[in-house]
């Protein structure tokens, strides 16, 4: 069973439904699955793996049992894996038991080993007459990876010619060693042997100049594509959802953006080196024909060998390639995790576990690429004992032609270099075509980020922008994050009318940082809809939308930068007065004049050098920059002294724009006009500050 590696953090159960489904011929993979069947962030329980089997058309069975009865399932079914985990069961023996684990691939475990990860539950698929079969899923087209890339072809077509004007000195070549052992050795001819020095002299400037002008038109090439190419890519990746890059590990997206270096490179070099190489194979086995076309079948039977062990052992190849991908991924996953965390393992003492936990993804990456070498290593070897057995077969079988006057000398130093030619140039095609067939799981790794669904950002039918009266409406509105999932807004109602201020209240989990990723069209509503001056969001387009709407959200970041760039969050237009007027307005400003270079202060990673209020009262001046005419704050000042929350609250209430304020402490409740109370992700209450029920309002 060819395995199939999850993308997301939580797919694991889809993955090994997709595994059996293509075992059983209907042949689909995860992007087609995950659009079928979505799943939230927290995965799939067993529950929701029976529901999606059966819609898919399989006859479900979940079973209890022991080790001993494993050689009783029918293969290949799903395991209950380390508590939170699912894999595939395809082998029962006596040695080991065989399972494809999405997150790692293919591999046999020890008995003892097995048991301490399988849980005792099992999922037995049955196909039905329901289950059909599906076409092949389609190839990735190059076009699709890389986007509009103008210029490629006219630059290919470039070096192509160059790369052929080359080779044809490469043909000339043993000539000059049959005439120099031919004619001149033979006639002791001084004239012809100056005439073929200075000729051949000649040809090898040509050569030479030619192949500086190539290697400069691929270096501008590949400078050329790879900016092309990555722009779009990364211009792709921030235009996709959120849920995208939550449900993602940040060192597996950055590992999937490195796969662009590996298809480009293979695009630039490889592709005009795989087209000379049949090229030159197809012209130098002509050649080797018109001396011999004995000695030519020698080199033909050794190139087929070579051939039938790449193509034998492609498979091994891809697999140990795809495993070292991911482990390479997720040891990068866990550096970033751990710097960017780094405050909370010091707090924690967790240093030591930490590092341990590195050391062994680390192994874990360096023994894939100790894998891979001596892989590479064994194929080198095999390489040098085909080609050098059929070299040593060749050259006795062309002595004696020689000694038999079929052969002169100089025909059989010729022979021996068009023969070096093709075995070098068929050779090297050989392990491009190998190259080109795995530029397929590059392409399916990154195919993850450049055929992921954007967000819609210009509406459907509105194209100027956002109404005037900026009233908003929500109606009947549920979200959950998958089916099956727990609704956590159902019924949700709400109206806020221009230039109001409005609380929104409640227990922890009831749904209101949700509610408000929801009227920021961060998450798109399950059911119900909300609309804007009139208008559903959807018909606006949340591009134009967010020009009007400044937001400051719980878990909101500083970038690396000056405390002026991060106000004015990469405005070309840097206004300097406005950044001035947003920082006061956020009583930041005072403490930003005392820094030593004011504005221009650097703030670290993400804000390190910050206090938690002060980088707060930032990201509040980096929303009020904005001038919005809706604010969207959530726990916007739960940092800050309350001196300092009178200050702003007072600054922000001056301000003509509608707020929308998600708080639990009275002074920012109390500087607001109405108050929604949420419970169970529904508004349950309203009432006015002033009332008297607002002391019943807090944590």
């Amino acid at each position: 069973m060819e395995a199939i590696l999850q993308t997301e953090a939580s797919e694991c159960g889809l993955a090994c439904l997709a595994m059996i489904a293509t075992h059983h011929g209907c042949v689909t993979d995860l992007r087609a699955m995950r659009r079928l069947h979505p799943l939230s962030l927290k995965g799939a329980t067993l529950s929701q793996l029976l529901d999606i089997a059966g819609k898919m058309g399989f006859m479900c069975r979940p079973l209890r049992l022991d080790l001993e009865d494993l050689g009783k399932l029918q293969l290949p079914c799903i395991l209950h894996w380390d508590l939170n985990h699912f894999v595939v069961l395809t082998g029962v023996r006596k040695r080991g038991v065989t399972v494809v684990d999405p997150a790692i691939g293919k591999r046999t475990l020890p008995l003892s080993e097995f048991s301490r990860h399988f849980t005792g539950v099992a999922l037995e698929l049955s196909r039905t007459a329901e289950l059909r079969v599906s076409p092949a899923v389609p190839a990735i087209s190059v076009a699709q990876l890389t986007g509009k890339v103008s210029g490629l072809w006219r630059a290919l077509g470039m070096i192509l010619l160059l790369s052929l004007a080359l080779q044809v000195f490469v043909l000339l070549a043993p000539f000059f060693m049959q005439w120099i052992v031919d004619h001149v050795l033979i006639a002791a001819d001084r004239d012809l042997l100056t005439v073929l020095g200075l000729g051949f002299a000649l040809a090898l400037l040509l050569q030479v100049g030619i192949g500086l002008v190539r290697g400069w038109a691929i270096i501008h090439l590949s400078g050329r594509l790879g900016l092309q190419w990555m722009g779009n890519v990364f211009s792709h990746l921030v235009r996709l959802p959120l849920d995208f890059f939550q449900k993602r590990h940040l060192g597996d997206i950055t590992s999937r953006m490195g796969s662009v270096q590996a298809i480009q490179r293979t695009l630039t070099t490889s592709f005009v080196e795989a087209l000379i190489d049949g090229l030159m194979a197809i012209i130098t086995l002509g050649m080797m024909l018109l001396y011999s076309w004995k000695l030519a079948l020698v080199t033909l039977l050794a190139v087929g060998l070579y051939l039938a062990a790449r193509a034998i052992a492609f498979g091994s190849l891809r697999n140990g390639t795809e495993r070292q991908l991911v482990a390479a991924a997720h040891q990068q996953s866990h550096l970033l995790e751990s710097i960017r965390g780094m405050q909370s393992v010091k707090v924690a003492g967790r240093e030591t576990v930490r590092r341990s936990r590195y050391y062994n993804l680390m192994s874990e990456t360096i023994n894939r690429d100790v894998w891979l070498a001596r892989f590479g290593l064994a194929f080198g070897s095999a390489n040098q004992l085909i080609f050098g057995g059929e070299r040593i077969a060749v050259i006795w079988i062309g002595a004696g032609l020689a000694m038999q006057n079929v052969f002169s000398v100089g025909m059989l130093i010729a022979y021996l270099a068009y023969k070096d030619q093709f075995a070098l140039r068929i050779g090297g095609l050989i392990d491009k075509w190998i190259e080109f067939r795995m530029l397929r799981l590059h392409g399916e790794r990154l195919a993850d980020i450049v055929l992921a669904d954007p967000e819609l950002t210009d509406g459907d039918s509105m194209s100027e922008g956002v109404p005037a009266n900026l009233r908003i409406e929500m109606d009947g509105a549920g979200f959950r994050y998958a089916p099956g999932e727990p609704w956590v807004l159902r019924n949700c109602s709400l109206t806020i009318e221009p230039g109001e201020a409005v609380a929104i209240v409640g227990a922890s989990g009831c749904g209101k940082t949700t509610l408000v990723k929801c009227l920021l069209g961060l998450l798109p509503l399950t059911e119900g809809q909300i609309r804007i001056g009139g208008v559903p969001l959807s018909r606006i387009g949340i591009e134009h939308y967010r020009r009007v709407v400044g937001v400051v959200m719980q878990d909101d970041q500083l970038f690396a930068g000056s405390i002026s760039d991060n106000i004015a969050f990469e405005d070309e237009g840097l206004d300097e007065a406005r950044v001035r007027e947003a920082a006061g307005l956020a009583a930041v400003h005072d403490d930003i004049a005392m820094m030593p270079m004011g504005y221009n202060s650097l703030i670290g990673d993400m804000g390190t050098t910050l206090s938690g209020g002060q980088k707060q009262r930032v990201i509040l001046a980096r929303a009020l920059y904005r001038q919005p005419r809706l604010l969207f704050l959530d726990e916007a000042t739960s940092h800050l002294d309350v001196e300092r929350e009178r200050l702003v609250n007072d600054a922000v209430r001056r301000l003509d724009l509608t707020r929308v304020i998600i708080a639990h402490r009275p002074e920012t409740i109390a500087s607001t006009d109405r108050v929604l109370v949420m419970h169970a992700g529904a508004i349950v209450q309203e009432f006015r500050p002033s009332a008297p029920s607002q002391g019943g309002v807090g944590r």
